[in-house]
């Protein structure tokens, strides 16, 4: 007896999958494909890859399998039993096998239907046994690109992942149809986690903690302080956030201290790589390898100012912590961790309390600013289409907090966030216009219009002005 998914059982139903069509999409292209296909899905842990793989599963042929870190053989005879398990043949179940081929032979041979094998957590087989993406690669070349099949591999060590599947030297190399590469969520799709849509301003909040991991997101209440909810799911020891940094790192990288330090330092303001060095006591030359591995694991990168014709080249960069999660760890519970670890994580939580807003929150309000800008272009609502969107700074210590530019059609639009309690006012208009002239970008022949984005509304002085004026538009 042959059966699906669906029929298999097993599965919860209760996954929240938000905003992952794109994803889904790809999966299902290459469901359809008139010949075999091989994808390659990672990203970091509890960005919600099983979820997906688990709902895309439902209805279709195919079976899911989760690699541990036990021995090559106990992965081999748990891959049977699930193979046995799905074919409904006890024989497959208890027999043992001494080769993969074998097993991969009696799930996809002689059935018209399309078979799905996913293999999560994949890197654990390659750690197991160096040489099982050769065996994967014999397999795949000799038996399943032949057959009827589309080959999953998942798994949540991103640098193992992509040696062993992506990367030139990888026996697997050039055999992927399509990779997935999955990151945290938009700010734009906040709003589907928390039914009774809770103000704007709590959804800032909430993903200036939680980034956009599903998993951490759905640990928040939409209601309540947003300080009990730190205290409760960070800052206690027994949640798993509290150590979330640890479990991401280790596993991924060799001298945790050391990419500890480096993060810790970008989170308390040293961002650009001289003043990072200073602080590290360490020469500048030394730590961008580091930066390079925390840049590929999606963690950190390198800014340069939006109208920097030469990002490559030029000596402008900056870095940030892009993941908003480790941002306020590093920030906040990292340089804590003696008071918390002693019984005063009450001390911590008035810390940030008196911090949280203008040291945290306010900065990430400026990046769902720029996804904004995006979203409102996309709508047709933004004065112009850019072609960047991105912060700008320059001598004296001048910065915008978002520009966008359309290097085609010249125009430049100006745009300060503000995350106050109080409605902004004019002389944040004034304050922006008065920093036009030091943004140098087609200064002779350019059509410059100001934004300003505030979470509290406007002042009637502000909206009369923004009446009156074509170049002046507001975003609450």
């Amino acid at each position: 007896m042959r059966r699906t998914m669906a029929e298999a059982g097993g599965w919860g139903d209760g996954c929240m999958l938000i905003d992952r069509d794109a994803e889904r999409a790809a999966l299902e292209r290459e469901y359809v494909r008139d010949r075999a296909s091989f994808v390659v899905v990672y990203g970091r842990r509890r960005i919600g890859k099983t979820a997906l793989l688990v709902d895309f599963l439902k209805g279709k042929r195919g079976v899911y399998f989760l690699a541990t870190e036990e021995s090559e053989a106990q992965n081999r005879a748990a891959f049977a039993a699930a193979v046995g398990e799905f074919l409904d043949d006890d024989l497959i179940k208890h027999a043992a096998f001494d080769r993969w081929d074998d097993l991969f032979d009696r799930l996809t041979q002689g059935e018209s239907q399309r078979t799905v094998i996913v293999i999560d957590e994949f890197q654990y087989l390659g750690k197991a046994n160096g040489a099982f993406p050769s065996v994967l690669q014999r397999i795949w070349d000799t038996m399943l690109s032949g057959r009827n099949v589309m080959l999953v591999l998942c798994g949540s060590l991103i640098s193992l992942m992509v040696e062993q599947t992506l990367a030139h030297g990888s026996p697997l190399y050039g055999r992927r149809t399509a990779q997935l590469h999955m990151k945290q969520l938009p700010f734009s799709c906040y709003g589907e986690f928390f039914p009774g849509e809770p103000s704007e301003r709590r959804l800032v909040e909430l993903f200036s903690v939680t980034g956009g991991v599903p998993k951490y997101i759905e640990l928040f209440d939409a209601v309540g302080d947003i300080y009990e909810s730190i205290a409760k799911n960070v800052l206690d020891r027994s949640s798993f956030l509290y150590d979330e940094p640890n479990f991401l790192l280790q596993r991924e990288v060799g001298e945790v201290g050391s990419y500890f330090s480096i993060i810790k330092a970008i989170a308390a303001g040293n961002r650009k790589l001289g003043k990072m060095a200073a602080m590290l006591e360490a020469k500048q030359t030394s730590l961008t390898r580091y930066l390079k591995v925390l840049a590929d694991l999606d963690i950190v990168e390198r800014e340069v100012p939006v109208t920097d014709p030469n990002p490559q080249k030029s000596k402008s960069g900056q870095y940030r912590v892009k993941d908003n999660f480790l941002l306020f760890w590093f920030r906040y519970v990292f340089p804590s961790l003696g008071l918390i670890e002693s019984g005063h994580a009450d001390v911590v939580g008035e810390r940030i309390a008196r911090n949280f807003i203008d040291g945290h929150v306010a900065y990430v309000y400026e990046r769902v600013c720029q996804e904004k800008v995006w979203d409102m272009a996309a709508e047709g609502a933004w004065p112009f289409v850019p072609t960047k969107v991105g912060r700008w700074w320059g001598a004296g210590d001048v910065e915008v907090d978002v520009v966008a530019l359309d290097e085609q059609g010249g125009s430049l639009a100006l745009c300060e966030c503000k995350f106050w309690k109080e409605p902004v006012g004019a002389n944040v208009l004034r304050g922006l216009e008065a920093k036009a002239p030091f943004v140098a970008w087609r200064n002779d022949s350019r059509n410059v219009s100001y934004v300003v984005f505030s979470i509290s509304g406007f002042t009637e002085e502000l909206r009369r002005l923004a009446a009156e004026r074509d170049d002046v538009l507001l975003v609450g």
